[in-house]
């Protein structure tokens, strides 16, 4: 059993203070506001939790250093805007030992600081060590939570170590905690999801269908990665709890406050109304301006947050949000080039043929000159490694330039082999002397496969016949070594 401070009063925080009294902890929750306090204790439940009866071991009070003092845990549920001002005025209490956890979700405005960030920054020591903070984030609706319906979430924290202390603290049997150190991951989605749900709500209000709301699901989901990416996060978060699992529930489900004001704003209804009908903080509001900065600051398109900012904030209609959002040029889904992510997984297949014990190393080679080395060079040679275990490039000596393709390199063969030998995708470096060489090179240098580039396809089948694959690799479209020469000597 250990002594808990839950400092909010709001649905999170009593649901959560519900589910640890009922662990058996001593859990204190503090709110600023004492009249909220007042109704609580003498109801002994919340407003908007009806039926959810707080159970005799939780404590109530106005009182900030009743909630801090001597706990083993304090707990930070209150709304985005309050944190920084909730935990300076906790800071006094707070003992260095102690586990702090945040549950709300969202990033400060003006700073740019996710919000365990602004926690570590108030309650940062006099040497200014901060403290280490873990996330609580994921898939939780207060109103489930209370009842004890199945519910996973995330303790995220750098520290692993701190956040098992915290997912030991918070585990039963219908609230299942997994720990992540991408913390700063996991709050970027806890904050961004809320503003799709807003997106996903407008769309409702409209009358649009569910192949409307999947595919603002599904292209806000790429938009919280490709920000989450620039940002350095790890992208595994994002397909997790705290990113797929929190945007699905918060875009679907009739407990969201950030769908149920998109709904309203969609339907018409002027967003202050709207806000004054939910009567609870609409958190994907408060992140929007946050939001939009990163964007700018990592250079990210997010067309799906500036069309809910347009609305909010600048009175665009949902309607022509809505179509805006629709009438973009055509683009291609993927993210990133199909070549990128063939290497990639070519990658993971070597890896995985080597871990069942296939210990033989294949072994590739390619030909060329690769004078003014340049991304399209390294963008063939690491699809070339990627075909195999070892890289072996037959490099063009200066006088086989001359001599037999008619080529002038600006840098000679010992400056050009220094260059490809500084790659990590190649392992090896021979020097190229004659046409005829690659068949007598597939049996030296015991080579599986052959690779060249596509404006070559056909001419080298022959090597087929010496036991080698051959493999034509599309050129880096746009990037050559002509077109870089013809721009040098203008």
């Amino acid at each position: 059993m250990e002594r808990i401070g839950v400092l909010g009063a709001g649905t999170w925080g009593i649901a959560l203070a519900r589910l640890l009294a009922r662990q058996g902890h001593e859990v204190t929750v503090w709110s600023a506001l004492s009249q909220e306090i007042e109704e609580l204790k003498a109801n002994r439940c919340h407003r908007f939790l009806p039926g959810v009866i707080i159970p005799e071991n939780v404590r109530l009070t106005a009182d900030i250093r009743e909630a801090c003092e001597d706990k083993a845990l304090v707990l930070f549920a209150v709304p985005s805007p309050y944190v920084r001002a909730t935990a300076r005025a906790a800071k006094p209490y707070i003992q260095a030992d102690q586990l702090i956890a945040d549950a709300a979700k969202g990033i400060e405005p003006d700073t740019l600081l996710t919000l365990s960030e602004v926690i570590q920054e108030e309650l940062a020591g006099p040497d200014g060590v901060k403290p280490p903070v873990t996330a609580l984030s994921g898939p939780t609706h207060a109103e489930e939570v209370a009842r004890d319906l199945l519910t996973a979430i995330v303790a995220a924290c750098p520290d692993e170590s701190v956040a098992a202390r915290v997912q030991r603290l918070f585990m039963t049997p219908a609230f299942r905690v997994y720990t992540n150190t991408d913390i700063r991951g996991v709050e970027l989605c806890g904050a961004l999801k809320n503003i799709i749900a807003l997106a996903a709500g407008i769309c409702d209000g409209l009358g649009q269908g569910d192949n409307a709301k999947a595919a603002l699901i599904t292209r806000g989901l790429a938009e919280i990665v490709r920000l989450g990416r620039a940002m350095g996060t790890l992208e595994e978060t994002f397909a997790g709890l705290t990113g797929m699992g929190d945007l699905i529930v918060t875009c679907t489900s009739r407990h969201s406050r950030n769908h149920r004001a998109g709904e309203l704003i969609g339907s018409g209804v002027p967003v202050p109304q709207a806000l004054e009908q939910i009567g609870m903080v609409v958190e994907g509001i408060n992140a929007l301006p946050a939001a939009m900065a990163l964007a700018r600051q990592y250079g990210t398109e997010v067309p799906i947050i500036e069309a809910v900012d347009a609305v909010i904030h600048r009175g665009v209609s949902p309607v022509e949000a809505v179509m805006g959002l629709m009438r973009r040029q055509g683009r291609n889904e993927l993210a990133r080039a199909p070549r990128d992510i063939a290497y990639e997984q070519a990658v993971i297949e070597n890896a995985m043929r080597q871990k069942k014990g296939d210990s033989t190393m294949k072994r590739v080679i390619t030909y060329g000159t690769f004078d003014l080395l340049h991304y399209g060079h390294i963008n063939l040679l690491r699809r070339a490694k990627a075909l195999g275990d070892y890289l072996i490039v037959a490099l063009s000596t200066d006088e086989f330039n001359w001599n037999e393709k008619q080529k002038k390199c600006y840098f000679t063969y010992e400056k050009r082999k220094a260059l490809l030998e500084a790659i990590r995708y190649v392992d090896l470096v021979i020097p190229e002397e004659s046409w005829e060489q690659k068949k007598t090179d597939i049996h030296l240098y015991h080579v599986d496969t052959f690779v060249i580039g596509e404006d070559w396809k056909g001419k080298f089948d022959f090597l087929k016949d010496e036991g080698a694959e051959v493999v034509y690799l599309p050129r880096t479209p746009e990037i050559s070594t002509t077109q870089i020469k013809q721009e040098l000597g203008k």
